[in-house]
């Protein structure tokens, strides 16, 4: 995936990236940008991402490919011509929805709180139930099950050390800013993952920070917002007149595409689309 993206980034003449960023399998590609293309990445922001998955995260995304593949309607990935694998793509979006609660944190927004109305049998009453259940009926409208079992096990797959020797190794050549985000209430990926990342990075002489937040959704609030803004502004100079002169320019062409660069930087975020495992 990460060719794919330096192949285009060439394309359009862009020699150095002020900073890549993203979450779970978009932290893995920006790790990846860092080990690849080290001179071609001045910082790396990763959010709730890892090196490699761990036993227990290949684990859950097996059980979310497992419930799409159980699904009468998948049909060996042929269903195209006629419905789609809803149910089973819907239980893997809760699987994966639980990894990013806490039992604390399910606590505090749901408790056992009923829904308001009479049971029924083997039906959704209490409100964990029914949030599980919207959240998987809304992932179905916008996600395809097929991509599901492609990326989960591009996920599974990914190994950042590997061919390298070790952790340390992949990141020798890079002189990129790293800043590691990680949440304590997050299964998925837990804060000691971040921790081995940033480990790694300061035996190869590389600064790593490590920002951990209370909820997955900690990156909304303030204190990790500010904590990346510093590290893009120490780390990656950027030129705002000139940024603003280009997209006004830009604007007046009234083109999608972006005209090829002679060089310079450019901010890219890579972000890993709304699947089960992130």
């Amino acid at each position: 995936m990460v060719a794919v993206q330096k192949a285009l980034v060439d394309r359009l003449g862009i020699g150095r990236l002020a900073a890549v960023a993203g979450g779970s399998m978009g932290g893995m590609q920006a790790l990846q940008w860092a080990a690849s293309y080290p001179e071609a990445v001045s910082a790396v922001v990763a959010l709730a991402t890892t090196h490699r998955h761990s036993p227990q995260q290949i684990a859950f995304n097996e059980i979310a490919r497992r419930a799409v593949m159980a699904d009468p309607n998948w049909r060996g990935g042929d269903y195209y011509d006629g419905d789609r694998p809803a149910d089973g793509l819907a239980v893997a979006r809760m699987v994966g929805h639980v990894t990013y609660l806490s039992d604390r944190g399910m606590e505090r927004k749901f408790g056992r709180r009923r829904r308001g109305r009479p049971p029924e049998a083997f039906g959704a009453d209490f409100e964990v139930e029914s949030y599980l259940g919207h959240q998987g009926r809304r992932f179905v409208d916008r996600f395809d099950a097929n991509s599901l079992l492609t990326l989960t096990k591009a996920l599974d797959y990914f190994d950042l050390a590997a061919g390298r020797g070790s952790l340390t190794a992949a990141f020798h050549a890079t002189r990129a800013a790293f800043l590691l985000l990680s949440f304590t209430s997050d299964w998925l990926y837990p804060p000691y993952q971040s921790a081995e990342l940033a480990g790694a990075l300061r035996q190869a002489g590389e600064l790593g920070r490590v920002v951990t937040g209370s909820e997955r959704k900690g990156i909304e609030h303030e204190h990790e917002q500010q904590h990346a803004v510093r590290v893009l502004q120490e780390e990656v100079p950027v030129d705002h007149q000139r940024a603003d002169h280009e997209q006004h320019e830009e604007q007046q062409r009234q083109h999608l595409k972006r005209a090829p660069s002679t060089g310079g930087e450019a901010r890219v975020a890579v972000r890993h689309p709304d699947a089960q495992c992130g």
